[in-house]
Parts: C-alpha cells; sequence; structure tokens
C-alpha cells in the first residue's frame, strides 16, 4: 500500500486522547498510513507508531481560538499531508483553507454540537446562544459538503446526515487496551470502591456523587479520576461532608485509567440531564462493562435502550437515588456480578473499537481510492 499521509489536528484536545489518538491514529498507523497528530502539547515526539507535531499550550479559551487555532493551520501547511482529519468545530475555517489548497478534508464530530452549545451558559443573553446553535446547525450541514468525509461519533447524530460521505464511528472501548492493562499500584481500599472517570464539572454530577457518600456514611469509597473545572468547584468539593470518604487521584493517562478501574466495584455515570448528554453515549459506562462492573448511570430514555441490563438507572441530580444504588448493589453482590457479566457480553459482542476499527479502515480505503 502507498504510504499516504494522514495529518490529525485538534486545538482542544490533549495529544493522547483516547479516541483521537489511541483509537484512530494508531489504528491508521497499524494499517500502514504515515500518521501526524498536530496538538498542544510540550515536545515533538512518537508514539506507537504516530508522530506528534506540538503546538504550545493555550492559557484559556480566547488564547487557544487565536493563537492555538493559528499554530495548528500553520503546522498543517509545512505538514503537507494527504488527508487532513479535524477534530474541533473552530478548526472549520483553517480546513477549509486546506480544502482550497486541494487537500482532502475529514471532519470529526465528536459530540452534538448544537445541544452542546445551548448547554454554554457563559454564552449570554441566550439569544446569542439559539442563534450559535442554528449556525453551528447549518455549518454541520454544510460541512457534508464541503468537505471528503464526516466521521460522526454518536450514531443519533449520525441518522441527521444522508451524504454517502458520512459514517458514524462510535467510541467504543479498545477491549483489547482494557484487557491487557494492570491494576493500577496504589494502596488498596478499604472498602468497597465505587468509581468515576472523566471531567470533574458540575454537570457532570461530581457535587451530587459526594453528597451521596456522605449518605452512604462510610459503606463504600469513592475515587475520582479526571480534571477539575475549576479550582474553586474543588474547594467547594472539599468542603462536603462525603469528602471523607473520597479519594482523588488526579488526572491519569487512558491507560493508566483501566488499571484503577480493575480495582473498583461500581462504575458511575450520572451526567445531569443537559441537552448533548441526553442523545450521546458515555464513554466511561462501557469502559466500566469491559471491566465487568455494574453501572449506576442517568436515567435517560436513550441511555436505558443502550444499557438496559448493565446498569442501575438513577436521577442523577438526587443523592439519595445514588446512594440507594450503590447501597443496592452493595448489598445484592450477585446481582451487581450479573450487571457486570451483562455489561461485559454486551461489549464483547457489539460495543468494542475492535468492531468500529474495520469502519475507520474501509472510509480511508474508499476515500484515498477515489483520489487515485
Amino acid at each position: 500500500m502507498s504510504r499516504y499521509k494522514i495529518v490529525h489536528l485538534t486545538s482542544v484536545h490533549a495529544p493522547f486522547d483516547t479516541r483521537i489518538f489511541y483509537k484512530e491514529c494508531v489504528t491508521l498507523a497499524r494499517a500502514g498510513y504515515d500518521v501526524t497528530l498536530v496538538a498542544p502539547h510540550e515536545q515533538d515526539q512518537r508514539v506507537d507508531g504516530v508522530q506528534i507535531r506540538a503546538v504550545s499550550k493555550p492559557a484559556n479559551r480566547q488564547e487557544r481560538m487565536k493563537r492555538t487555532v493559528r499554530q495548528v493551520y500553520q503546522t498543517a501547511i509545512q505538514e503537507d499531508g494527504d488527508v487532513y482529519h479535524f477534530h474541533d468545530p473552530e478548526l472549520f475555517l483553517p480546513s477549509l483553507l486546506l480544502k482550497r489548497r486541494g487537500k482532502k478534508v475529514v471532519y470529526d464530530i465528536h459530540e452534538n454540537l448544537p445541544a452542546q452549545i445551548l448547554g454554554k451558559t457563559y454564552l449570554r443573553p441566550s439569544v446569542l446562544r439559539h442563534f450559535v446553535t442554528r449556525t453551528a446547525a447549518f455549518s454541520e450541514k454544510l460541512a457534508a459538503f464541503v468537505f471528503d468525509g464526516l466521521v460522526i461519533a454518536n450514531p443519533r447524530v449520525a441518522e441527521r446526515f444522508s451524504a454517502p460521505n458520512a459514517i458514524a464511528l462510535a467510541n467504543y472501548p479498545w477491549r483489547t487496551m482494557i484487557d491487557e492493562a494492570l491494576p493500577a499500584e496504589t494502596m488498596p481500599a478499604s472498602k468497597p470502591v465505587a468509581i468515576y472517570v472523566g471531567g470533574l464539572t458540575a454537570i457532570r454530577g461530581v457535587c451530587e456523587l459526594i453528597d451521596a457518600m456522605a449518605l452512604l456514611d462510610g459503606m463504600a469509597e469513592l475515587w475520582l479520576l479526571g480534571p477539575w473545572a475549576s479550582q474553586t468547584l474543588q474547594a467547594q468539593c472539599m468542603a462536603k461532608p462525603g469528602w471523607r470518604h473520597v479519594r482523588y487521584l488526579g488526572y491519569v493517562t487512558p491507560k493508566e485509567v483501566y488499571g484503577y478501574l480493575k480495582l473498583a466495584d461500581i462504575g458511575l455515570a450520572t451526567l445531569h440531564p443537559q441537552h448533548n448528554y441526553l442523545t450521546n453515549l458515555p464513554v466511561k459506562a462501557f469502559e466500566y462493562m469491559a471491566c465487568s462492573l455494574p453501572v449506576v448511570m442517568s436515567d435517560f430514555p436513550y441511555w436505558r435502550e443502550v444499557f438496559e441490563g448493565a446498569a442501575l438507572f438513577v436521577n442523577p441530580q438526587s443523592p439519595e437515588a445514588i446512594a440507594g444504588a450503590i447501597r443496592r448493589l452493595l448489598a445484592h453482590p450477585e446481582e451487581a456480578r450479573a450487571l457486570g457479566r451483562v455489561g461485559r457480553r454486551m461489549v464483547e459482542e457489539e460495543y468494542s473499537w475492535e468492531r468500529e476499527s474495520s469502519k475507520l479502515l474501509a472510509f480511508y480505503e474508499r476515500l484515498l481510492t477515489d483520489s487515485a
């Protein structure tokens, strides 16, 4: 196979983002493509067959939108790739410029962007937020005609696009990577562990999780892995009575996350009912299932449709409901094990990157065959 050069672009995500690096870039590199990832990072380096080209990390959103986006575009030009695969809406305009240069361009849609914007309270007044939402929806429709391909992480979002160059590529866990991970080397827990992995924000339910631990009063320990949205939120959470039953493990790499999951007893995914979350599938839930953990998660209709049989569903804004579900699983270990077995089987049979990766490779083969 000719060594086509694929350049992935992100101004928002970390270089070792699970979807971008470990799933898409590594999969393409192993298939024989020459793969480069342009991302905010400390230095250029080569990992798992992927060349990382670093741009400087932004200090805030404004700096990212101006300096980082410009640096990503300038580096993209230097790389002179055959295909450019971008992952952030703010790279839409630079990617149009790459298209004008005669390059093939792929847009990777990670989220339900219009719904996500509706939840951004910093866009004020609300009329502005609705205007930006409509603009985003129009831009995504335009992308189907302007760019050479769309790769869409959310199957429900993919249903909005009838373009032949659009594929649904769900963000399911790489089962082999999880199975090969060793349990983390950490202080052993003295009681059952409920674990949450992801951004620690109010709308992702971190406050209610800590309040639930207070209600359980030492029956279980809560492990939190991920970055805090702000120092203010962190201070508020640490002042809660339930914090004495929390172990904060900080931000760790995706591979290290799996080691901690293997030491836990229950996985938590109690996101608030924001527009974007209602129709999105939390990858963390699939990762819990791959580790045979029963899941306590938000009671959203779409989530029930997908995760029924592997989870208990609760009102995510009710610490009492969350604590009740954890208490039930601890009191009925056979039920917890049964949920874990069902979840693991679902990952093995349907929800794994092993199954999804073939769609990515077929997509690239069509894309590059058409240009040959």
